[in-house]
């Protein structure tokens, strides 16, 4: 079955396997996510927990505009991010700023792709989640800049400023970790 025949059995029955069915193709998914974001397994465990919680007493809102598992991805998403603020107690600045507004250097693609394996890694440890987020959405689940922005909920533009700065300060930390 489908996500979305799987939903749409369980929103009609209420029968349990048939959300257990949608748990057990997306737990592990959502535990990677969590893990990536959150850096502990424990938080993990207890997000993806939450999450599917969520998931649950929120299924009938899902209306099928968009895939099953970009819902998710976003409530996984938004979930850990919310977490980190909460821990931090910090305010996100908005990135309604215009482009012309501010002297961003360029980082191109290349340039971190340069950049070793193993440094990266150390890198990302560095690097804030919201900057991990949304770095891994495009580079590592291949999200399109488009996926991403309905996912977020936030225009392309936004995303695209999200990315630049992520790789701005990824490779502010990369020199200054490794001076060069």
């Amino acid at each position: 079955m489908t996500d979305e025949e799987l939903i749409e059995c369980y929103k009609d029955s209420q029968r349990g396997h048939y959300f257990d069915s949608l748990y057990d193709r997306y737990a592990s998914k959502v535990f990677a996510k969590c893990i990536s974001l959150l850096k502990e397994r424990a938080l993990a465990e207890d997000a993806t927990q939450e999450i599917f919680m969520k998931i649950l007493l929120n299924i009938s809102k899902f209306k099928g505009t968009a895939k099953f598992s970009t819902w998710l991805y976003s409530i996984t998403y938004n979930y850990c991010i919310d977490y980190i603020r909460k821990q931090k107690k910090r305010r996100v600045v908005s990135d309604e700023t215009s482009v012309a507004d501010e002297m961003i250097e360029e980082v191109s693609d290349k340039e971190l792709l340069e950049i070793k394996i193993e440094r990266l890694e150390i890198i990302m440890e560095r690097a804030e989640a919201k900057d991990r987020a949304i770095l891994m959405m495009k580079y590592m689940d291949n999200m399109s800049i488009k996926e991403m922005a309905e996912t977020l909920n936030r225009s392309e533009s936004a995303i695209k400023m999200s990315i630049l700065r992520a790789k701005h300060r990824l490779k502010k930390i990369h020199k200054e970790l490794y001076n060069e």
